[in-house]
């Protein structure tokens, strides 16, 4: 809800849970909420999940752990990170995350200019209470690639060269 003087006040309950795969992303904060300033979604990520290496066009993204070990790809560079991190990535550098655990980790996401909620919910499910989220079906594949371009999406954008001319493994889509 919008309070006086377009101050937005949202309660932890609300807003939309998606499922995106095995992870599930609870939206606190939309597109539509703010104005288009900002998009805020709490995440829940199982060991071994993320993302493949990408790059927001015109999104700054931001994540503050909340438990769990993450590693972050961040250009070329690898770092881990956890509780009580903040790692922000500006629009236009390749990127992933990938829950180094072996429990359930949990992260915050912030997006600005808002919109990237638009992607995960056009692509998701929405979470429903007492069923457990399924791995992407081949249609949910198919749609993250066809969706990205008009997200300003680009997926697996090639790695940088080190000055020998190679690039890591981990870099492969």
């Amino acid at each position: 809800m919008t309070g006086a003087e377009g101050v937005l006040h949202l309660r932890p309950e609300g807003g939309r849970t998606i499922w995106f795969g095995d992870a599930v992303y609870s939206f606190k904060a939309t597109k539509e909420s703010t104005g288009g300033r900002l998009t805020l979604a709490e995440a829940s990520v199982p060991p071994g999940s993320g993302p493949p290496p990408h790059l927001h066009r015109e999104l700054d993204e931001a994540f503050y752990i909340l438990s769990g070990r993450f590693e972050f790809l961040s250009g070329d560079s690898t770092f881990e990170a956890g509780p009580g991190d903040f790692v922000y990535i500006p629009h236009g550098v390749r990127h992933r995350f990938r829950n180094a655990g072996t429990h359930p980790g949990r992260l915050i996401f912030l997006f600005t200019p808002g919109g990237m909620d638009e992607y995960f919910t056009e692509i998701g499910e929405t979470a429903r209470a007492g069923v457990a989220p399924a791995p992407l079906t081949p249609e949910q594949i198919r749609l993250i690639g066809d969706l990205a371009p008009r997200h300003g999406l680009v997926l697996h954008p090639p790695a940088q060269p080190d000055a020998h001319g190679s690039t890591s493994p981990e870099d492969a889509p």
